[in-house]
């Protein structure tokens, strides 16, 4: 491979070398030893050329109306149920749900007897998280698509309130727990 000269050697009248390319042939010198014109063709030889695309081509797409602000065009009609669209913002209602979890489990553990009557009330709790979900989503939906004419991407409100519902569950069977209330207590005393 043939050295590259450096950027500072390198000027307008010495285009970049192709190092895999052929080398160079030295010009013959003719008998009457003036020298050769250039070629005239700013192609080299064995290259092919590239024509220009034809100018029937077109650049830009057909328009299609999508009813967001087109004169005559009407409402954007609602669109159909999609279960992509209820898992964007689904992060929150899990994190909420695995703290809920959790809590639960610390005040189940602690309470003298068995599990039965803290299932119902975890599975009591899931169902009403579960209703505060679509009950969030038809007043999105009333208010959001039939009144302001807005089109939702995704249910991230619904699961952040879904989840506030869900740390609030949490916290209440914390506050239902004797040791750990004696803890926060404790640490409170501390400051």
């Amino acid at each position: 491979m043939p050295e590259q000269p450096q950027w500072s050697e390198r000027t307008l009248d010495m285009p970049p070398q192709d190092p895999w390319g052929e080398q160079p042939t030295a010009q013959a010198v003719p008998p009457d030893g003036l020298p050769v014109p250039p070629d005239p063709s700013p192609f080299s030889r064995g290259r092919a050329s590239v024509n220009p695309h034809p100018r029937t081509a077109q650049f830009a797409a057909d328009h299609e109306p999508t009813g967001t602000g087109w004169p005559g065009a009407g409402a954007p009609q609602p669109r159909g149920f999609s279960w992509r669209e209820l898992r964007r913002g689904g992060e929150w209602t899990s994190a909420g749900l695995l703290f809920a979890f959790v809590c639960w489990g610390i005040w189940a553990i602690s309470t003298d007897g068995g599990f039965t009557g803290p299932v119902i009330i975890f599975v009591c709790s899931l169902l009403v998280a579960g209703g505060l979900f679509a009950l969030c989503r038809m007043v999105g939906r009333l208010v959001l698509e039939k009144q302001f004419h807005r089109v939702r991407r995704g249910a991230r409100g619904s699961h952040i309130v879904t989840a506030i519902f869900l740390i609030g569950v949490g916290v209440a069977h914390l506050r239902q727990t004797d040791w750990v209330m004696d803890a926060y207590r404790w640490i409170l005393g501390l400051f």
